[in-house]
């Protein structure tokens, strides 16, 4: 009996059927491309799929804490950007020696260009929550305009070039340990760009799912001037799902500096809608009040598993998009539909 009914909580939790649903679908494609091209399921491809996938999951997760809100963040790409060249050109800096074309490495340490980083990308963050709660901007317009200035930060930080090898100023050995910590370094066979994911995946859906803060995110999505008239503070909820997402975003640029060894300025380019599509994909309502991060986690699984089984069967950068721009209106259609028909079935017994 307490078995039976500890499944239908489950299975009765805040945007579990369709995170479940989401799951079904990334077996069922999985198992195709596996089908057509027998190398997906080697261990090799499944361990590269899963770092790969790591950072769409970074990214969903940020999206998917402010579009419960109900609001938007498109400034992610460029904060992810912005991170990889502050923390890139920080710890690749050089001075010039005593001789012409002679140059001292004087790279800042990691741990400090990266707490640097951090700071300038919640920065981003805290000014998007001020934006959109306190002041009531239109969440697209306030991100747009954060999106270019993150990204014109990360330009001017190199001055307007992308940047050196980081071994060049912090030293190979300190270069070497970075690189391994955020991509090419395993951990019992498993990359640990995919545990450092994990990790903060598990952190934040608990904070979603079983904290204050995370109730007050959804009711904030659902009604804000419920919310409000009930005691919560949206003003702050909204920032710290902005915080979350800048967060995000800045490891995903710490990951990208590891992989590239140097910053590049185009850096997280269209990542904010890599976010938006695994969210949706999942199951997380841009309508906000839904979802759930489990779905987030499928829904960035789908995105990558799509994206790469395209190309090894030999699929055009082109049709790649169209594939996955296509199931991202159905999801979003999907979601409107049932919300739509959860309204009319509302009103019919009221």
């Amino acid at each position: 009996m307490d078995r039976r009914f500890s499944v239908r909580g489950f299975l009765r939790t805040q945007g579990m059927p369709r995170a479940l649903m989401t799951f079904a679908i990334l077996i069922v494609v999985y198992s195709a491309f596996g089908f057509i091209n027998p190398t997906v399921f080697r261990s090799s491809s499944s361990i590269n799929l899963l770092r790969a996938f790591s950072i769409y999951l970074l990214v969903g997760i940020g999206q998917s804490f402010v579009m419960i809100t109900g609001n938007i963040d498109l400034s992610i790409g460029s904060v992810v950007g912005m991170s990889t060249m502050i923390s890139a050109t920080l710890m690749s800096q050089k001075i010039p020696g005593e001789i012409p074309n002679d140059y001292i490495p004087a790279g800042t340490p990691a741990i400090y260009a990266i707490l640097i980083s951090l700071v300038c990308c919640l920065i981003v963050g805290l000014i998007n929550g001020f934006l959109v709660g306190k002041f009531k901007l239109p969440p697209s317009i306030a991100t747009l305009g954060t999106m270019f200035i993150a990204r014109g930060v990360g330009y001017i930080t190199n001055n307007n070039r992308s940047g050196d090898a980081i071994a060049g100023g912090i030293g190979k050995e300190a270069a070497d340990r970075f690189q391994d910590f955020f991509y090419y370094g395993k951990t019992f066979g498993i990359y640990n760009t995919f545990l450092i994911a994990v990790a903060i995946f598990a952190v934040f859906f608990f904070l979603l799912s079983k904290t204050k803060t995370g109730r007050h995110i959804y009711a904030v999505g659902s009604n804000t001037e419920a919310a409000k008239l009930s005691g919560k503070n949206v003003q702050a909820t909204i920032i710290k799902t902005y915080l979350v997402s800048s967060f995000a975003a800045c490891v995903v640029g710490l990951m990208l500096v590891a992989q590239a060894t140097m910053g590049n300025m185009e850096a997280g380019n269209g990542y904010e809608i890599y976010g938006v599509a695994a969210g949706v994909i999942g199951g997380i309502s841009p309508l906000g009040g839904a979802g759930n991060l489990l779905g987030t986690l499928a829904g960035a699984a789908v995105w990558q598993t799509l994206q790469n089984g395209l190309s090894m069967v030999g699929a055009q950068v082109g049709i790649q998009r169209i594939v996955i721009g296509a199931i991202t209106i159905v999801a979003v259609l999907l979601d409107v539909l049932l919300r739509n028909r959860k309204i009319r079935r509302y009103a019919t017994t009221n």
